[in-house]
């Protein structure tokens, strides 16, 4: 469904309103939930530990534990920032930064996150926070020349560690 149609019927119907499907993670992918001590524990050491590996302050970092054990990292957008992207796209105003807030969401389950809470400065930390990161971006949007290459780079450098 086009963007002007569903807008049409928003704005004719009050109580309808679309989603994407990732906007926001639903139910059906939340597995249990942790309790709350250990949920804001990994939070705060997550937060400050990706913010200082990706040299990104106020990145809203989420925890949870996702019914997908093979799913590291997620990064979501809220439905109005991405609309709003999307009419500025439309009328050539791509380029424009907005700063809009993702939010990356990480999988509590996952070994590698879980490698990231239990080694915070250890010598891998830091690549596997850029990864994790990368990973999440790539499923939700394309990634940039430069940060194209990094990835790569840094995917050749994670494959080399593995054939030593």
């Amino acid at each position: 469904i086009d963007s002007p149609f569903i807008t049409m019927l928003e704005q004719k119907n009050e109580n309808v309103h679309f989603y994407r499907i990732d906007a926001e993670l639903s139910d059906n992918f939340v597995g249990e939930e942790l309790s709350e001590e250990t949920a804001k524990e990994y939070k705060d050491k997550l937060t400050a530990t990706f913010e200082k590996a990706l040299d990104m302050k106020n990145l809203n970092v989420k925890v949870e534990s996702l019914k997908d054990e093979n799913t590291s990292s997620i990064l979501t957008q809220p439905e109005e920032t991405r609309r709003m992207q999307e009419m500025m796209k439309m009328y050539g105003m791509s380029g424009m930064d907005m700063g809009t807030k993702s939010t990356l969401i990480l999988n509590a389950n996952h070994p590698l996150v879980e490698y990231v809470v239990a080694h915070k400065d250890g010598e891998n930390t830091e690549m596997f926070c850029h990864q994790l990161y990368d990973l999440a971006m790539l499923a939700h949007k394309p990634l940039s020349p430069e940060e194209m290459t990094e990835f790569v780079k840094r995917s050749n450098e994670i494959m080399m560690k593995l054939a030593k």
